[in-house]
């Protein structure tokens, strides 16, 4: 038992150097963080001041209701680079040479998912940053605003596992972000990321109060508008737990199959 802890948390060390070696690359090119900084301040600008005045009759009562459903629909998207950037490792080799060093298998897997979700933490804190510059009005807690963070990284966790089967499954990487963004593009837009789902037809509605999305969007306004939330947290955490248990095995048997392959999908 002492072996098998000293072997996890040597394993764990491991996880975070190679988070780290993944992060670090950053510094030497900024531009790795566009995606998560850029992408998502062009949309929230986008809908707020197209969309603020024609859905809330102003861009200050949109604002409060548009910033949680941005935020939600950003960490979904962004989960595309986990798989991405998994699938690069495999085409060039990295992956390879980082198993064959003498770390725990798991650790090459873990630090290139543990990497994303400091990147995630980075696009939430952003997100809010420039919504409070924007006037946003933090009617909750500073507690709900720490739930809803907790929140939206577990889920990204979660998530992480579809685009990670997505990585090893897909050719190179451009493929990842066709089969990726093609996947989420219905799933963020068919929501209430946007717009109440009181404003959409009957039949839609229906879909859209059973979209994931639309159920951590809920969550994450309550807990940062200080309305409701307990039940739509509680419903997106039984999807994350539900998507993680569904797509981990299937990640981790598609990427043991590619290794022994040869890293060919």
């Amino acid at each position: 038992m002492p072996d098998s802890n000293h072997r996890f948390f040597d394993g764990l060390n491991q996880t975070l150097t190679l988070a780290w070696r993944t992060l670090v690359q950053i510094r030497h090119n900024p531009w790795e963080l566009g995606d998560f900084s850029i992408q998502p301040v062009l949309f929230l600008l986008l809908f707020l001041y197209v969309f603020g005045g024609a859905i809330a009759g102003s861009t200050e009562a949109y604002l409060q209701f548009i910033l949680p459903g941005v935020i939600v629909m950003n960490m979904v998207f962004v989960t595309v680079y986990v798989g991405h950037g998994l699938n690069m490792d495999l085409t060039r080799g990295v992956f390879d040479r980082l198993r064959a060093l003498p770390i725990a298998r798991w650790a090459p897997l873990a630090g290139r998912i543990t990497a994303d979700l400091v990147k995630q933490a980075w696009s939430i804190l952003l997100l809010l940053a420039i919504g409070f510059l924007l006037g946003y009005r933090l009617e909750g807690t500073v507690m709900g605003l720490l739930g809803m963070s907790l929140l939206l990284l577990t889920f990204a966790l979660a998530f992480s596992w579809v685009m990670v089967w997505i990585g090893v499954i897909a050719r190179d990487p451009e493929h990842v972000q066709l089969f990726g963004f093609t996947a989420l593009f219905p799933v963020t837009f068919v929501s209430n990321v946007f717009v109440p789902t009181e404003s959409m037809p009957p039949w839609l509605q229906v879909v859209v109060e059973l979209n994931p999305v639309s159920l951590l969007s809920e969550a994450s306004r309550g807990l940062l508008n200080g309305e409701a939330f307990l039940q739509p947290a509680l419903w997106s955490m039984a999807w994350a737990l539900g998507i993680g248990l569904v797509f981990a095995p299937l990640a981790l048997r598609a990427l043991e199959r590619r290794l022994a392959s040869g890293s060919s999908p």
